[in-house]
């Protein structure tokens, strides 16, 4: 469980470097530990304000067919954004929404690419 839980947070740092290099007003300061650190306040920030997030817009998330979920991702990364010096989203609406839905995109990828890799390996 640790070993999977620490494959999701290195997956997460690489999504976040794959973000920034694709999208010109996201931008990370720093090296490897910074995406791994970017990664790990994103998690906790996800885990419990997202989940409040998402109860409280779930009605709307509901009535847009889901759509909503993106922008309740770009709230979360302005969070993150705001929580750690590292990162850095130069605008809300365009940058934030756009990042949500790439780092999401590349998320989705990288978990089925490389977690079935590791889920074969232990297998």
């Amino acid at each position: 469980m640790l070993r999977s839980l620490l494959i999701s947070w290195v997956l997460m740092a690489v999504a976040f470097a794959i973000t920034a290099w694709l999208l010109s007003g996201m931008d990370i300061s720093g090296g490897i530990s910074s995406y791994l650190w970017i990664a790990l306040i994103f998690g906790i920030v996800n885990a419990f304000i997202g989940t409040i997030l998402r109860i409280i817009t779930f009605p709307l998330t509901i009535i847009t067919l889901g759509l909503f979920s993106i922008v309740v991702n770009a709230i979360l990364i302005n969070i993150t954004d705001g929580l750690t010096d590292d990162l850095t989203v130069d605008h809300f609406w365009w940058t934030a929404i756009w990042a949500s839905i790439i780092l999401s995109f590349v998320s989705i990828c990288l978990q089925m690419t490389f977690g079935a890799l590791f889920k074969r390996q232990s297998a």
